[in-house]
């Protein structure tokens, strides 16, 4: 499986149907959608963008709070205000991604996050793992840090 700084050098089109096709010289790899969630979050999406990109922005508002077994994604592409994907948080498996479609929704923010893996595709219970893990910090330490 790629590395982390491999991560940073492909070029992402994500489509549909769960499939993503990261693009390096040529050569194109299918990942796997295996969890994704969708939700209301309260600040305006161009706020949700920075939160993002830099989660650390804001010493007193920090809500990246990764545990021993897992580093600080990079971001693999981005484009305002709309798109952030992150490489991985769990070293254990470097090929994952994560991709966080922001929607404009009034003076809020629809964000749904999406994680891609390579084959091979973990046992569901890990799976599960992961996705409870991303949904802590997304739906949970993110929203809380604007103040729902």
């Amino acid at each position: 499986p790629p590395t982390v700084s491999d991560l940073s050098r492909f070029s992402w089109i994500l489509q549909g149907e769960g499939r993503g096709m990261p693009l390096r010289g040529g050569y194109a790899r299918v990942m796997q959608q295996v969890a994704t969630r969708r939700r209301s979050q309260p600040p305006p999406a161009r706020f949700m963008f920075e939160a993002l990109i830099d989660p650390y922005r804001q010493p007193a508002r920090h809500w990246l709070e990764l545990l021993e077994s897992e580093i600080a994604p990079e971001i693999v592409r981005a484009e305002e205000p709309e798109l952030v994907i992150w490489s991985s948080i769990w070293p254990d498996r470097p090929d994952a991604v994560i991709r966080f479609d922001i929607e404009a929704v009034g003076n809020s923010t629809m964000l749904r996050w999406t994680l891609f893996l390579d084959d091979p595709i973990p046992p569901e219970a890990e799976v599960v793992r992961m996705r409870k893990r991303l949904n802590t910090l997304i739906n949970a330490n993110l929203r809380f840090n604007f103040g729902q």
